[in-house]
């Protein structure tokens, strides 16, 4: 199958998952009010899991470039774990959810600022110390988050639960995230020649005129911003940034120009089915995204790595 045959396909999958998405779930009889919960609840929060999975699985797939690792994610550098101990923070002290949106948002910028500090200096020549410093943090932020759980009040912390392992309830405004990623996608694919040759070395990609250091800048930076964004709005979503680039690769998408695209439709229609599941499988109840995408990806990852 043709690399154009295998977009149109992924197209048509994600227009089917947010049809799905828009219908899982039940419906009042009254006609209007139906609508009104399509229109002004459901729909939204439909077209954000699917910015949220396209920005994810596009930023996996940009990390996975910079580090040359199939198994790198979009929270390598510490991200969540920055956003996450700010807007808990935020809840703790009871602020607004934009507030606590601005908080994560904030969060998330200063753990790649750390992670560009503490380990970019090297960045044209080894990514190893940006690694080494994103895990570091990664586990820094961890600890913290923990203290701030364990002295939080008790009635604030299904919240804050809920935040850390990723939940679409409270996310607002699914017309940026959209306009993000539709910016990060074309960005990405501007970069997509670029980043076959990086992908193979960084010294063959330097010897045919490719900058390698300012190209890994962009990489990180971009992949940082996309994961912030989805954080700030979302929480901790995992294992669609890293499963759905993998997979992807193991099916054929190997140039990134159609490789790129790809991750945006593929990581959004996964997003928006795991949401669906979400809402509805313990109905009237909820269970966070993040928990259903776990629950998919660690037995999907084990079969692929399985697989030559």
């Amino acid at each position: 199958m043709s690399s154009a045959a295998k977009l149109l396909l992924l197209g048509l999958t994600a227009l089917l998952a947010l049809a799905l998405g828009l219908m899982a779930g039940a419906l009042p009889a009254d006609h209007e009010l139906a609508m009104q919960i399509l229109t002004e609840l459901r729909g939204p929060r439909v077209a954000a899991a699917f910015a949220c999975g396209g920005l994810l699985a596009l930023a996996g797939a940009l990390m996975q470039t910079l580090f040359r690792n199939p198994l790198a994610e979009p929270y390598l550098l510490g991200v969540s774990g920055g956003a996450g101990l700010l807007a808990l923070l935020g809840m703790a002290a009871g602020l607004a959810w934009l507030w606590v949106s601005v908080l994560a948002f904030a969060g998330s910028l200063l753990a790649l600022a750390l992670a560009a500090a503490l380990g970019g200096r090297l960045l044209a020549r080894d990514h190893t110390p940006l690694l080494l410093a994103g895990v570091m943090l990664a586990a820094g932020f961890g600890s913290l988050i923990a203290l701030v759980l364990s002295v939080a009040p008790i009635e604030r912390l299904p919240g804050m639960l809920f935040f850390l392992m990723g939940d679409l309830a409270w996310t607002s405004n699914p017309f940026m995230l959209w306009a993000a990623l539709l910016l990060a996608t074309g960005t990405a694919l501007g970069l997509s020649r670029r980043l076959d040759v990086l992908q193979l070395s960084p010294l063959k990609a330097a010897s045919l005129g490719v900058a390698v250091a300012p190209t890994r800048w962009m990489l990180f930076t971009l992949a940082g911003a996309c994961t912030a964004l989805v954080v700030a709005q979302a929480g901790s979503i995992g294992f669609v940034g890293l499963m759905v680039p993998h997979a992807l690769r193991k099916t054929g998408f190997s140039g990134h120009r159609v490789l790129l695209p790809a991750c945006a439709l593929a990581g959004g229609s996964l997003l928006v089915l795991a949401d669906a599941l979400a809402r509805t499988v313990i109905a009237p109840r909820e269970l966070p995204v993040g928990v259903l995408t776990a629950l998919l990806g660690v037995p999907m990852m084990l079969w692929l790595l399985r697989k030559p």
